[in-house]
């Protein structure tokens, strides 16, 4: 018998998530491993159970509460293929929730052929975008690859912050110093100047202030 792609699902619309269920689970090549319906439960599901296939909405308990399970959960494990099923499909929302490493992005509203046929790329290692977000990422790309550093600093970098550095990027953006960091994030001064120099290697900087001034240069701070 062949291997079933096991999928879990976050929503928090429990109607909208009984009826994924049904479509998967009546797919001869795919099951349902597991359900949740916040950030927080896919978390902590996707630690535990073994799954092929995240379909992750992005607004539950928050409006960006699937893009933070998502960076958390591929901290973990950056092979995990995620695939952002949502209403959103604004350009911000689009390449943010991209930049967490995910494999694809599909508009809710469409037809089950659809959805199955974008599982099973996924599955395959050959993800499938639609056409407005395809252009979306790729008209980014392109302003990126015309600022300086900019392409290579997109990839290499942004892309593979763990969540904790993008919070701390964050902070940075709104000129918070050390010490007001650790305050925030109630950990010690030695924590976030030792968090600080990972960074600084990540981005090839040698002051916090560098970070934030490419970042602002290159209009990405909506990333964090």
């Amino acid at each position: 018998m062949a291997k079933l792609i096991r999928i879990l699902i976050a929503d928090d619309f429990p109607i909208l998530l009984e009826d994924l269920s049904e479509i998967i689970n009546s797919q001869p090549d795919m099951k349902v491993a597991g359900t949740a319906l916040n950030g927080s439960q896919i978390v902590e599901l996707a630690s535990r159970v073994e799954f092929d296939i995240i379909l992750m909405d992005i607004e539950m308990e928050n409006p960006i509460a699937g893009i933070t399970a998502t960076e958390l959960i591929r901290d973990r494990d950056n092979t995990a293929r995620i695939i952002f099923l949502t209403a959103h499909e604004t350009k911000d929302i689009i390449i943010t929730a991209m930049a967490t490493g995910a494999v694809d992005y599909i508009v809710k509203g469409g037809s089950e052929e659809e959805l199955v046929h974008h599982i099973r790329s996924a599955y395959e290692d050959n993800p499938v975008m639609k056409g407005k977000v395809q252009q979306i990422l790729l008209q980014e790309y392109k302003r990126l690859q015309e600022s300086e550093r900019s392409l290579l600093f997109f990839i290499n970098n942004i892309s593979q912050l763990t969540s904790t550095e993008r919070v701390l990027v964050r902070l940075l953006l709104k000129d918070m110093k050390v010490n007001e960091i650790a305050k925030e994030r109630c950990v010690e001064v030695v924590t976030v100047k030792t968090q600080i120099k990972s960074l600084l290697r990540k981005f090839g900087c040698t002051r916090t202030k560098e970070i934030v001034k490419i970042i602002r240069e290159l209009n990405l701070s909506h990333l964090f």
